[in-house]
């Protein structure tokens, strides 16, 4: 948790999306339908219109702040609410003012313009209560704890981590760096824009076994091979993404805008559990950078990718199809 030399509220603003609009190329608006959101994700999916022809997305917004936002006694004035854009991988940033609803109202709205040529994929947006406390302008009074995230591509409003699998000859690719990997069943690339796992198909029947759709027992093993296979990219993307943290001037770390930053958040909590979330971060990153703790992480590290790909119910079922398979070679 930060430390703040000033008053602020102790409660966050609280961000929902209420509509999303294409603007194409024609001039015209395309309104999408609400199924383009979620408020349990906290995510917007720009792709499920199935368009490639808009410039670019007007997004709805509501911004509740918490109690005391109004109080006559407050430590700021000049309030104000702004909605925040943000994209690691551009480092684009874009702002807009909401308006409050009533006077003395605690509900703010208004929208974002979210311009393609500006983003590759995922954008994280935030709002803000800003005000002046102490005679200095533009302190930030409250945010949200949780953003939502805007994805451009995507068809589906969630914010899970998302994952292209590619299929390549291992020896034969054009990929050169496969080469050296050519014994090994797949290998994860948390390098690229989005985390990519390769399969390797000079492996005989991995692509048969993960493509069989029946009942039996090549379906039990192909969900145990899955499990292992998440459980291997929960962890080579959690090393990627706390590997190439920026710091503050301060020297404390700070949580990429991207997917990588999803992936922190959704991992630390079994990481380093019982704090905070940015408390968790500093705490890895300084037994990372430090001279100890590092080696002792990697346990709680592979606990929490193996949380992730639910590889202990993987496993129940594929002992549990056996133990049916060996009873009625009994009988």
């Amino acid at each position: 948790m930060k430390i703040y030399p000033y008053d602020r509220l102790n409660r966050p603003v609280a961000l929902r999306v209420t509509s999303v609009s294409l603007k194409l190329s024609d001039g015209t608006r395309d309104q999408l339908e609400t199924t383009a959101y979620s408020t349990q994700q906290q995510a917007v999916a720009l792709g499920i219109a199935g368009r490639t022809d808009w410039v670019s997305a007007t997004i709805g917004l509501s911004a509740t702040l918490p109690p005391g936002a109004n109080a006559p006694e407050a430590a700021w004035s000049d309030l104000c609410v702004l909605a925040v854009l943000t994209d690691g991988e551009t480092n684009v940033r874009t702002s807009a003012e909401l308006t409050r609803d009533t006077q003395d109202g605690r509900d703010w709205s208004g929208f974002v313009e979210v311009l393609r040529d500006d983003h590759l994929g995922r954008v994280s947006l935030a709002a803000y209560a800003v005000g002046t406390v102490d005679g200095v302008r533009g302190r930030s009074i409250a945010e949200t704890d949780r953003n939502w995230i805007i994805d451009t591509v995507s068809d589906e409003p969630v914010r899970g981590l998302q994952l292209d699998v590619r299929t390549a000859s291992f020896r034969k690719s054009s990929r050169e760096w496969l080469h050296a990997y050519a014994d090994a069943p797949w290998i994860v690339d948390a390098s690229a824009r989005v985390p990519t796992v390769f399969v390797n198909t000079d492996v005989e029947g991995v692509i048969g076994l993960m493509d069989s759709n029946g009942s039996g027992v090549e379906t039990k093993v192909r969900d145990l091979l899955v499990a292992q296979m998440a459980t291997d990219v929960w962890a080579a993307v959690f090393h990627g993404a706390i590997g190439d943290l920026e710091v503050e001037p301060g020297g404390g770390p700070v949580f990429p805008a991207d997917w990588r930053g999803e992936v922190l958040r959704e991992m630390l909590p079994d990481v380093i559990p019982g704090v905070h979330v940015e408390e968790a971060l500093r705490q890895v990153h300084r037994r990372r950078t430090g001279e100890s703790g590092w080696v002792e992480l990697q346990t709680r590290i592979h606990y929490a990718a193996v949380r992730r790909a639910d590889a202990t119910r993987a496993l129940a079922y594929a002992i549990r199809s056996l133990e049916q398979m060996n009873r009625e070679s009994e009988t």
